[in-house]
């Protein structure tokens, strides 16, 4: 087995070679002067199962190009298999016409990584399940769930909790946790006038005097996060708290949390937290390398995947 990391998430990719009990492929992931990226593997990679651990965070298209180009590099050096570990998959909101003369880029995205050599691909929490559709390689869609339910039982568990969908399209998700919480529902109706912006609307569900925990998959702007925190103190939530697989965080979004009447936000790991991130009290990261790495263990022995959910 090789894993290859590219400059996306070192430190992530480190502890999933730790977890695995092998060191990372030694390999050149760099610019040239001109900011072209440009790749070379230091060692014999022939015959071998490589797997390359790169998100599509911001930069995107730097990241994305970077993983595309060290597919194709271990293509070219006769890998056996190659497997594209995305833990956070970029482009994945725009996986549907939401106009005229729109795109729909996380299909494009898809057929690019395919075009590369990439074998399969492993990712994290994707924005919708049926992006799986995009790829005609086989693609393993894991779920950080049961890690930030974890997370939850252990800082929150002695709290009278409430799970919270910030929209109407993230009902299952919230469902799952409020199953494992043994806790009630709760839903924001929101409108979104267009991206990045949203209005909450109102709040389905009996809030008053229980502690609220939104969950989503992305948190970009944390323009929803906030509005949905202050409209459900308003109808009388004792605290509200935030659990979110993927911390994107762009523009004054860490700033927006730390303004915000939002108690915590807990975020995964697979996008590495900038230095504003993590001087941010509010905001904390949880890690999934063991998840990664388990499943990626279990791709290459060729056993079952989806029982490390069951």
């Amino acid at each position: 087995m090789k894993v290859l990391a590219g400059n996306s998430n070192p430190a992530l990719a480190a502890q999933i070679a730790d977890y695995l009990g092998v060191r990372l492929t030694n390999a050149s992931v760099k610019r040239f002067a001109d900011e072209e990226v440009y790749v070379e593997i230091h060692e014999n990679v022939r015959g071998e199962d490589a797997f390359v651990v790169q998100s599509t965070s911001f930069p995107a298209n730097d990241h994305l190009l970077e993983l595309l180009i060290c597919v194709d590099a271990l293509r070219r050096a006769s890998a056996r298999r190659i497997t594209a570990v995305l833990p956070y998959f970029g482009y994945a909101r725009q996986d549907r016409k939401t106009g005229g003369r729109t795109p729909i880029s996380a299909k494009l995205v898809a057929n690019l990584i395919e075009k590369a050599g990439a074998d399969r691909v492993l990712t994290v929490d994707l924005h919708a399940g049926q992006i799986q559709g995009f790829f005609d390689i086989p693609t393993d869609n894991l779920y950080g769930g049961p890690v930030l339910v974890s997370d939850i039982k252990d800082n929150l568990g002695d709290r009278d909790l409430m799970v919270v969908s910030p929209d109407v399209g993230g009902v299952v998700r919230a469902r799952y946790f409020a199953k494992r919480l043994d806790a009630d529902l709760a839903i924001v109706d929101k409108r979104r006038e267009q991206a990045g912006v949203s209005e909450v609307m109102n709040v389905i569900g009996d809030v008053d005097g229980r502690h609220c925990i939104i969950v989503d998959d992305i948190v970009d702007s944390a323009g929803t996060l906030c509005n949905a925190a202050t409209a459900l103190l308003d109808r009388g939530a004792l605290s509200v708290s935030a659990y979110v697989s993927h911390g994107v965080l762009s523009g004054g979004a860490v700033k927006r949390v730390s303004e915000s009447s939002l108690e915590s936000l807990v975020v995964t790991d697979s996008i590495r937290a900038t230095a504003e991130v993590e001087n941010e009290p509010k905001i904390r990261q949880v890690p999934i390398a063991s998840l990664l790495a388990e499943a990626i263990k279990r791709i290459s022995t060729e056993t079952s995947v989806s029982s490390l959910f069951d």
